[in-house]
Protein backbone atom coordinates (compact mmCIF):
# COMPACT_ATOMS: atom_id res chain seq x y z
CA UNK A 1 0.00 0.00 0.00
CA UNK A 2 2.80 2.38 1.13
CA UNK A 3 4.06 2.02 -2.33
CA UNK A 4 1.56 2.50 -4.27
CA UNK A 5 1.15 6.15 -2.84
CA UNK A 6 4.78 6.51 -3.40
CA UNK A 7 4.54 5.70 -6.77
CA UNK A 8 1.17 8.05 -6.96
CA UNK A 9 3.75 11.03 -5.36
CA UNK A 10 6.17 10.53 -7.89
CA UNK A 11 3.80 10.54 -10.86
CA UNK A 12 2.58 13.80 -9.62
CA UNK A 13 6.02 14.87 -8.90
CA UNK A 14 6.87 14.34 -12.77
CA UNK A 15 3.65 15.20 -13.97
CA UNK A 16 3.54 18.57 -12.15
CA UNK A 17 7.25 19.69 -13.29
CA UNK A 18 6.72 19.87 -16.98
CA UNK A 19 9.04 22.51 -18.24
CA UNK A 20 7.25 25.12 -20.62
CA UNK A 21 6.83 25.14 -23.98
CA UNK A 22 9.81 26.07 -26.16
CA UNK A 23 8.19 29.17 -28.30
CA UNK A 24 9.88 30.22 -31.69
CA UNK A 25 9.29 33.82 -31.71
CA UNK A 26 9.88 33.00 -35.74
CA UNK A 27 7.27 30.02 -35.93
CA UNK A 28 4.06 31.77 -37.33
CA UNK A 29 2.66 28.85 -39.16
CA UNK A 30 3.80 29.73 -42.81
CA UNK A 31 7.39 29.80 -44.54
CA UNK A 32 8.59 33.31 -44.17
CA UNK A 33 10.45 34.80 -47.47
CA UNK A 34 13.86 36.37 -47.89
CA UNK A 35 12.44 39.42 -48.91
CA UNK A 36 9.25 40.90 -49.32
CA UNK A 37 7.30 40.42 -52.68
CA UNK A 38 5.88 43.77 -53.00
CA UNK A 39 7.94 46.70 -53.34
CA UNK A 40 11.23 48.33 -54.57
CA UNK A 41 14.39 46.48 -53.46
CA UNK A 42 16.67 48.39 -55.51
CA UNK A 43 16.32 51.51 -53.70
CA UNK A 44 17.61 51.52 -50.05
CA UNK A 45 16.98 54.02 -47.74
CA UNK A 46 16.57 52.80 -44.00
CA UNK A 47 13.37 53.34 -41.68
CA UNK A 48 13.75 56.40 -39.93
CA UNK A 49 14.42 56.52 -36.81
CA UNK A 50 11.77 59.32 -36.09
CA UNK A 51 9.84 58.96 -39.08
CA UNK A 52 7.66 62.30 -38.68
CA UNK A 53 10.79 64.27 -38.82
CA UNK A 54 10.69 63.11 -42.71
CA UNK A 55 7.61 65.47 -43.34
CA UNK A 56 9.89 68.23 -41.97
CA UNK A 57 6.64 70.16 -40.62
CA UNK A 58 7.28 71.66 -37.27
CA UNK A 59 3.20 72.43 -37.46
CA UNK A 60 2.68 68.42 -37.38
CA UNK A 61 5.87 68.06 -34.65
CA UNK A 62 3.52 70.26 -32.33
CA UNK A 63 0.44 68.21 -32.57
CA UNK A 64 1.80 64.89 -32.40
CA UNK A 65 3.85 66.54 -29.15
CA UNK A 66 0.46 67.97 -27.76
CA UNK A 67 -1.03 64.86 -29.11
CA UNK A 68 1.07 62.35 -26.78
CA UNK A 69 0.37 64.71 -24.15
CA UNK A 70 -2.75 64.98 -23.40
CA UNK A 71 -4.67 62.11 -25.44
CA UNK A 72 -7.28 60.62 -23.36
CA UNK A 73 -7.49 57.10 -24.78
CA UNK A 74 -3.19 57.62 -24.42
CA UNK A 75 -4.17 57.88 -20.97
CA UNK A 76 -6.12 55.46 -20.10
CA UNK A 77 -3.70 53.04 -22.00
CA UNK A 78 -0.83 53.92 -19.46
CA UNK A 79 -3.38 53.41 -16.81
CA UNK A 80 -3.71 50.18 -18.03
CA UNK A 81 -0.13 49.86 -17.80
CA UNK A 82 -0.16 50.93 -14.12
CA UNK A 83 -2.71 48.25 -12.91
CA UNK A 84 -1.12 45.33 -15.33
CA UNK A 85 1.84 46.12 -12.82
CA UNK A 86 0.05 45.95 -9.76
CA UNK A 87 -1.86 42.59 -10.63
CA UNK A 88 1.81 41.09 -10.97
CA UNK A 89 2.34 42.70 -7.80
CA UNK A 90 -0.63 41.03 -6.17
CA UNK A 91 -0.40 37.83 -8.06
CA UNK A 92 3.21 37.23 -6.81
CA UNK A 93 2.44 37.95 -3.66
CA UNK A 94 1.52 34.26 -2.02
CA UNK A 95 5.13 33.64 -2.81
CA UNK A 96 6.07 35.89 0.77
CA UNK A 97 4.83 35.40 4.08
CA UNK A 98 1.40 36.86 5.09
CA UNK A 99 1.77 38.42 8.46
CA UNK A 100 -1.28 40.04 10.37
CA UNK A 101 -2.11 42.24 13.52
CA UNK A 102 -4.91 42.36 15.17
CA UNK A 103 -5.42 44.64 18.54
CA UNK A 104 -8.85 45.16 20.12
CA UNK A 105 -10.64 45.89 23.71
CA UNK A 106 -13.36 44.52 25.13
CA UNK A 107 -15.44 45.38 27.99
CA UNK A 108 -16.78 42.06 29.99
CA UNK A 109 -20.19 42.11 33.06
CA UNK A 110 -19.90 39.35 35.01
CA UNK A 111 -23.43 38.32 36.67
CA UNK A 112 -23.18 36.59 39.95
CA UNK A 113 -26.71 35.19 42.39
CA UNK A 114 -26.38 36.68 45.24
CA UNK A 115 -23.15 38.69 44.63
CA UNK A 116 -24.19 41.29 42.15
CA UNK A 117 -22.02 41.86 39.04
CA UNK A 118 -18.70 43.00 38.03
CA UNK A 119 -17.55 44.93 34.99
CA UNK A 120 -13.51 44.60 33.33
CA UNK A 121 -12.14 45.56 30.18
CA UNK A 122 -9.87 42.95 28.42
CA UNK A 123 -7.54 43.61 25.80
CA UNK A 124 -6.16 41.64 23.41
CA UNK A 125 -3.03 41.50 21.04
CA UNK A 126 -2.87 38.80 18.09
CA UNK A 127 -0.91 38.22 15.38
CA UNK A 128 -0.58 35.45 12.50
CA UNK A 129 2.01 34.35 10.19
CA UNK A 130 1.43 31.70 7.15
CA UNK A 131 3.37 31.22 4.13
CA UNK A 132 3.17 28.27 1.43
CA UNK A 133 6.46 27.58 0.30
CA UNK A 134 6.55 27.07 -3.55
CA UNK A 135 8.47 24.19 -3.90
CA UNK A 136 7.48 23.36 -7.20
CA UNK A 137 7.04 26.99 -8.86
CA UNK A 138 3.59 27.16 -8.97
CA UNK A 139 2.88 30.24 -7.27
CA UNK A 140 6.03 31.66 -9.33
CA UNK A 141 4.67 30.61 -12.53
CA UNK A 142 1.43 32.66 -11.79
CA UNK A 143 3.29 35.57 -10.89
CA UNK A 144 5.28 35.45 -14.09
CA UNK A 145 2.02 34.90 -15.84
CA UNK A 146 0.74 38.24 -14.55
CA UNK A 147 4.05 40.00 -15.49
CA UNK A 148 4.09 38.55 -18.83
CA UNK A 149 0.43 39.87 -18.93
CA UNK A 150 2.04 43.29 -17.85
CA UNK A 151 4.82 43.29 -20.50
CA UNK A 152 2.01 42.72 -23.48
CA UNK A 153 0.05 45.53 -22.05
CA UNK A 154 3.17 47.96 -21.74
CA UNK A 155 3.55 47.02 -25.40
CA UNK A 156 0.14 47.59 -26.32
CA UNK A 157 0.47 51.79 -25.02
CA UNK A 158 3.86 51.59 -27.32
CA UNK A 159 1.47 50.17 -30.13
CA UNK A 160 -1.61 53.20 -29.45
CA UNK A 161 1.26 55.61 -29.02
CA UNK A 162 2.65 54.98 -32.27
CA UNK A 163 -1.40 54.80 -33.89
CA UNK A 164 -2.21 57.84 -32.42
CA UNK A 165 0.75 59.72 -33.97
CA UNK A 166 -0.43 58.00 -37.62
CA UNK A 167 -4.10 59.41 -36.89
CA UNK A 168 -2.58 62.94 -36.01
CA UNK A 169 -0.54 63.01 -39.19
CA UNK A 170 -2.99 61.62 -41.39
CA UNK A 171 -6.34 63.92 -39.91
CA UNK A 172 -3.57 66.48 -40.50
CA UNK A 173 -3.35 65.91 -43.73
CA UNK A 174 -6.37 65.56 -44.54
CA UNK A 175 -7.41 68.79 -43.37
CA UNK A 176 -4.72 70.32 -45.52
CA UNK A 177 -6.21 68.51 -48.52
CA UNK A 178 -9.77 69.65 -47.87
CA UNK A 179 -8.94 73.21 -47.75
CA UNK A 180 -6.73 72.90 -51.05
CA UNK A 181 -10.39 71.17 -52.04
CA UNK A 182 -12.04 74.14 -51.19
CA UNK A 183 -9.82 76.50 -52.90
CA UNK A 184 -9.90 74.94 -56.41
CA UNK A 185 -13.32 74.57 -56.14
CA UNK A 186 -13.13 78.16 -54.98
CA UNK A 187 -11.74 79.03 -58.58
CA UNK A 188 -14.14 77.02 -60.46
CA UNK A 189 -16.80 78.69 -59.05
CA UNK A 190 -14.91 82.16 -60.29
CA UNK A 191 -14.32 80.67 -63.65
CA UNK A 192 -17.90 79.20 -64.12
CA UNK A 193 -19.45 82.83 -62.71
CA UNK A 194 -17.64 84.26 -66.11
CA UNK A 195 -19.02 81.60 -67.68
CA UNK A 196 -22.49 82.12 -67.23
CA UNK A 197 -21.65 85.35 -67.61
CA UNK A 198 -20.80 85.39 -70.79
CA UNK A 199 -23.98 83.14 -71.51
CA UNK A 200 -26.45 85.94 -70.32
CA UNK A 201 -24.65 88.50 -72.59
CA UNK A 202 -24.86 86.12 -75.25
CA UNK A 203 -28.21 85.59 -74.70
CA UNK A 204 -29.49 89.35 -74.18
CA UNK A 205 -27.96 89.64 -77.37
CA UNK A 206 -30.12 87.02 -79.08
CA UNK A 207 -27.34 84.87 -79.40
CA UNK A 208 -28.11 81.68 -77.68
CA UNK A 209 -31.35 80.31 -76.50
CA UNK A 210 -32.56 80.18 -72.98
CA UNK A 211 -31.72 76.46 -72.22
CA UNK A 212 -28.14 77.45 -72.89
CA UNK A 213 -28.47 80.12 -69.56
CA UNK A 214 -30.11 77.18 -67.42
CA UNK A 215 -27.44 74.66 -68.38
CA UNK A 216 -24.38 77.22 -67.21
CA UNK A 217 -26.56 78.25 -63.82
CA UNK A 218 -27.50 75.26 -62.78
CA UNK A 219 -23.60 74.48 -63.72
CA UNK A 220 -22.38 76.83 -61.35
CA UNK A 221 -25.51 76.20 -58.46
CA UNK A 222 -23.82 72.81 -58.38
CA UNK A 223 -20.30 74.05 -57.81
CA UNK A 224 -21.17 75.91 -55.43
CA UNK A 225 -22.89 72.89 -53.30
CA UNK A 226 -19.82 70.86 -53.76
CA UNK A 227 -18.04 74.08 -51.67
CA UNK A 228 -20.51 73.70 -49.17
CA UNK A 229 -19.78 69.93 -49.23
CA UNK A 230 -15.95 70.62 -49.26
CA UNK A 231 -16.34 73.54 -46.21
CA UNK A 232 -18.61 70.87 -44.19
CA UNK A 233 -15.65 68.02 -44.63
CA UNK A 234 -13.02 70.87 -43.34
CA UNK A 235 -14.91 71.41 -39.74
CA UNK A 236 -15.47 67.82 -39.50
CA UNK A 237 -11.82 66.65 -39.99
CA UNK A 238 -10.65 69.89 -38.08
CA UNK A 239 -13.05 68.27 -34.81
CA UNK A 240 -11.58 65.20 -35.11
CA UNK A 241 -8.03 66.04 -35.18
CA UNK A 242 -8.66 68.58 -31.76
CA UNK A 243 -10.55 65.12 -30.20
CA UNK A 244 -6.60 63.29 -31.26
CA UNK A 245 -5.37 66.87 -29.76
CA UNK A 246 -7.19 66.43 -26.18
CA UNK A 247 -9.03 69.61 -26.90
CA UNK A 248 -12.69 70.65 -27.19
CA UNK A 249 -14.01 70.19 -30.74
CA UNK A 250 -14.27 73.59 -31.92
CA UNK A 251 -13.75 73.16 -35.48
CA UNK A 252 -10.66 75.51 -35.57
CA UNK A 253 -8.75 74.99 -39.03
CA UNK A 254 -4.99 75.33 -38.91
CA UNK A 255 -2.63 77.67 -40.96
CA UNK A 256 -1.05 75.02 -42.70
CA UNK A 257 -2.17 74.84 -46.64
CA UNK A 258 0.25 73.13 -48.65
CA UNK A 259 0.99 68.91 -48.12
CA UNK A 260 4.47 68.12 -47.80
CA UNK A 261 6.25 66.09 -50.83
CA UNK A 262 6.62 62.26 -50.63
CA UNK A 263 9.49 60.76 -48.99
CA UNK A 264 11.88 58.73 -51.15
CA UNK A 265 11.12 55.11 -51.23
CA UNK A 266 12.30 53.10 -47.97
CA UNK A 267 13.78 49.74 -47.75
CA UNK A 268 11.52 47.68 -45.54
CA UNK A 269 14.37 45.38 -44.35
CA UNK A 270 13.33 41.67 -44.07
CA UNK A 271 10.04 39.78 -43.02
CA UNK A 272 11.73 38.27 -39.82
CA UNK A 273 13.11 42.10 -38.58
CA UNK A 274 9.59 42.66 -38.53
CA UNK A 275 8.49 40.30 -35.53
CA UNK A 276 10.79 41.99 -33.35
CA UNK A 277 9.78 45.68 -34.08
CA UNK A 278 5.71 45.32 -34.20
CA UNK A 279 3.99 45.94 -30.87
CA UNK A 280 0.51 44.22 -31.78
CA UNK A 281 3.24 41.57 -32.76
CA UNK A 282 4.88 41.67 -29.71
CA UNK A 283 2.10 41.74 -27.39
CA UNK A 284 0.47 38.80 -29.09
CA UNK A 285 3.81 36.95 -28.11
CA UNK A 286 3.85 37.87 -24.23
CA UNK A 287 0.52 36.65 -24.00
CA UNK A 288 1.61 33.08 -25.34
CA UNK A 289 4.03 33.01 -22.83
CA UNK A 290 1.62 34.75 -20.00
CA UNK A 291 -0.95 31.63 -21.14
CA UNK A 292 2.14 28.94 -20.78
CA UNK A 293 2.97 30.28 -17.61
CA UNK A 294 -0.59 29.43 -16.19
CA UNK A 295 -0.59 26.30 -17.52
CA UNK A 296 2.37 25.68 -15.66
CA UNK A 297 1.04 26.74 -12.92
CA UNK A 298 -2.80 25.02 -13.19
CA UNK A 299 -0.65 21.46 -13.25
CA UNK A 300 1.12 21.96 -10.45
CA UNK A 301 -1.62 22.20 -8.59
CA UNK A 302 -1.41 18.08 -8.16
CA UNK A 303 1.71 18.52 -6.41
CA UNK A 304 1.87 18.48 -2.71
CA UNK A 305 1.98 21.89 -0.86
CA UNK A 306 4.08 22.75 2.43
CA UNK A 307 2.32 25.29 4.60
CA UNK A 308 3.79 27.09 7.44
CA UNK A 309 1.83 28.69 10.34
CA UNK A 310 2.34 30.75 13.35
CA UNK A 311 -0.12 31.99 15.76
CA UNK A 312 0.23 33.76 18.75
CA UNK A 313 -0.69 37.28 21.32
CA UNK A 314 -1.62 37.59 24.91
CA UNK A 315 -4.60 38.58 26.86
CA UNK A 316 -4.81 40.97 29.52
CA UNK A 317 -6.76 43.40 31.63
CA UNK A 318 -3.84 45.34 32.42
CA UNK A 319 -3.07 47.10 29.21
CA UNK A 320 0.86 47.30 30.28
CA UNK A 321 1.03 44.09 30.76
CA UNK A 322 0.57 43.04 26.89
CA UNK A 323 4.20 44.63 26.76
CA UNK A 324 5.49 41.91 28.66
CA UNK A 325 7.46 39.29 26.19
CA UNK A 326 6.41 36.74 28.87
CA UNK A 327 2.73 37.32 29.07
CA UNK A 328 2.81 35.82 24.97
CA UNK A 329 1.51 32.46 24.16
CA UNK A 330 2.17 31.38 20.27
CA UNK A 331 2.25 28.16 18.34
CA UNK A 332 4.12 27.12 15.02
CA UNK A 333 2.81 24.47 12.42
CA UNK A 334 3.68 22.94 9.44
CA UNK A 335 1.87 20.69 7.34
CA UNK A 336 1.35 18.98 3.46
CA UNK A 337 -1.89 18.78 1.95
CA UNK A 338 -1.89 16.76 -1.13
CA UNK A 339 -4.94 16.81 -3.48
CA UNK A 340 -6.68 13.43 -4.21
CA UNK A 341 -10.15 14.53 -5.36
CA UNK A 342 -11.42 17.73 -6.16
CA UNK A 343 -14.55 16.82 -8.32
CA UNK A 344 -12.59 17.48 -11.52
CA UNK A 345 -11.81 21.49 -10.94
CA UNK A 346 -7.97 20.43 -10.83
CA UNK A 347 -8.14 18.90 -14.22
CA UNK A 348 -10.70 21.35 -15.71
CA UNK A 349 -8.87 24.16 -14.81
CA UNK A 350 -5.99 22.65 -16.37
CA UNK A 351 -7.67 21.44 -19.77
CA UNK A 352 -9.27 25.17 -19.58
CA UNK A 353 -5.31 27.11 -19.27
CA UNK A 354 -3.54 24.93 -22.33
CA UNK A 355 -6.94 25.73 -24.40
CA UNK A 356 -5.86 29.12 -23.55
CA UNK A 357 -2.54 28.62 -24.30
CA UNK A 358 -3.40 27.23 -27.67
CA UNK A 359 -5.77 30.16 -28.57
CA UNK A 360 -3.30 32.50 -27.76
CA UNK A 361 -0.64 30.87 -29.77
CA UNK A 362 -2.74 30.50 -32.68
CA UNK A 363 -3.96 34.49 -31.68
CA UNK A 364 -0.01 35.21 -32.20
CA UNK A 365 -0.18 33.32 -35.74
CA UNK A 366 -2.91 35.07 -36.74
CA UNK A 367 -1.23 39.21 -35.50
CA UNK A 368 2.35 37.77 -37.44
CA UNK A 369 0.50 36.91 -40.98
CA UNK A 370 -1.97 40.17 -40.65
CA UNK A 371 1.75 42.46 -39.63
CA UNK A 372 2.90 40.83 -42.87
CA UNK A 373 -0.10 41.22 -45.01
CA UNK A 374 -0.23 45.26 -43.96
CA UNK A 375 3.36 45.54 -45.13
CA UNK A 376 2.99 43.84 -48.01
CA UNK A 377 -0.37 45.90 -48.66
CA UNK A 378 1.34 49.32 -48.34
CA UNK A 379 4.51 48.65 -50.40
CA UNK A 380 2.05 47.18 -53.00
CA UNK A 381 -0.76 50.12 -52.88
CA UNK A 382 2.83 52.64 -52.85
CA UNK A 383 3.79 51.37 -56.49
CA UNK A 384 -0.01 51.59 -57.39
CA UNK A 385 -0.64 55.06 -55.98
CA UNK A 386 2.73 56.63 -57.52
CA UNK A 387 1.29 55.60 -61.19
CA UNK A 388 -1.70 57.02 -60.67
CA UNK A 389 -0.31 60.17 -59.82
CA UNK A 390 1.77 60.71 -62.77
CA UNK A 391 -1.72 59.48 -65.01
CA UNK A 392 -3.51 62.43 -63.10
CA UNK A 393 -0.83 64.97 -63.30
CA UNK A 394 -1.60 64.50 -67.16
CA UNK A 395 -5.22 64.65 -66.66
CA UNK A 396 -4.91 67.81 -64.99
CA UNK A 397 -2.46 69.60 -67.50
CA UNK A 398 -4.85 67.77 -70.55
CA UNK A 399 -8.25 69.28 -68.67
CA UNK A 400 -6.45 72.75 -68.22
CA UNK A 401 -5.54 72.97 -71.57
CA UNK A 402 -8.82 71.85 -73.02
CA UNK A 403 -10.77 74.04 -70.68
CA UNK A 404 -9.10 77.51 -72.24
CA UNK A 405 -9.91 75.92 -75.93
CA UNK A 406 -13.57 75.33 -74.89
CA UNK A 407 -13.63 78.93 -73.78
CA UNK A 408 -12.04 79.91 -77.40
CA UNK A 409 -14.25 77.68 -79.33
CA UNK A 410 -18.17 78.61 -77.60
CA UNK A 411 -17.02 82.45 -77.85
CA UNK A 412 -16.62 81.87 -81.26
CA UNK A 413 -19.47 79.54 -82.10
CA UNK A 414 -17.72 76.33 -82.63
CA UNK A 415 -19.51 74.36 -79.56
CA UNK A 416 -22.46 73.98 -77.76
CA UNK A 417 -22.67 74.84 -74.40
CA UNK A 418 -23.03 71.51 -72.65
CA UNK A 419 -19.37 70.99 -74.15
CA UNK A 420 -17.91 73.95 -72.48
CA UNK A 421 -19.30 73.01 -69.39
CA UNK A 422 -17.93 69.65 -69.33
CA UNK A 423 -14.55 71.42 -69.58
CA UNK A 424 -14.82 72.96 -66.83
CA UNK A 425 -16.58 69.55 -65.05
CA UNK A 426 -13.21 67.46 -66.43
CA UNK A 427 -10.73 70.22 -64.89
CA UNK A 428 -12.75 70.32 -61.88
CA UNK A 429 -12.56 66.49 -60.93
CA UNK A 430 -8.84 65.87 -62.04
CA UNK A 431 -7.51 68.68 -59.98
CA UNK A 432 -9.58 66.92 -57.16
CA UNK A 433 -8.69 63.42 -58.08
CA UNK A 434 -4.87 64.77 -58.02
CA UNK A 435 -5.05 66.39 -54.46
CA UNK A 436 -6.87 63.37 -53.39
CA UNK A 437 -4.04 60.64 -54.81
CA UNK A 438 -1.70 63.08 -53.67
CA UNK A 439 -2.60 62.93 -50.26
CA UNK A 440 -3.55 59.05 -50.52
CA UNK A 441 0.16 58.61 -50.97
CA UNK A 442 1.27 60.76 -47.66
CA UNK A 443 -1.46 57.98 -45.45
CA UNK A 444 0.06 54.76 -47.44
CA UNK A 445 3.69 56.12 -46.46
CA UNK A 446 2.22 56.73 -42.62
CA UNK A 447 0.51 53.15 -43.05
CA UNK A 448 3.89 51.78 -44.34
CA UNK A 449 6.09 53.24 -41.49
CA UNK A 450 3.36 52.26 -38.96
CA UNK A 451 3.21 48.57 -40.69
CA UNK A 452 6.96 48.38 -40.13
CA UNK A 453 7.12 49.23 -36.46
CA UNK A 454 8.53 52.41 -36.98
CA UNK A 455 9.14 55.06 -34.07
CA UNK A 456 7.99 58.57 -33.58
Amino acid sequence: MIGVFIRLALFLILTGCNTLPQRDQQEVGAKLPDQWSEGQPGISQAIPEQWVEVFDDLQLRGLIKAALANNYELKAAAARVDAAIAQARIDGSGRWPQIFFSADHQQVQIREAGFGSSRFGVFEALFGVSWEVDVWGRIRDFQQAAMSEADATHTDFYGVRLSLAARVTQSYFELIEAKLQAAVVEQSIKDRTVIADLVRGRFQRGLVRGLDLRLALTDLANAEAELKRTRNRIQATARRLEILLGRYPQGDELQATTLPSLPGVIAAGLPAELLERRPDVAAAFSRLQAADFRASSSRKLRLPRITLTAAGGTRSTDLTELVDPRSVAWNVFAGLMQPLFTGGRIEGEIFRNQARAEEALNLYKNTALNAFREVEQALAAEEWLREQEVSLRKAVEQTEASQKLAVYSYRNGLIQILTLLDSYRSTLIAQSAYLSITRQLLSNRINLYLALGGNV
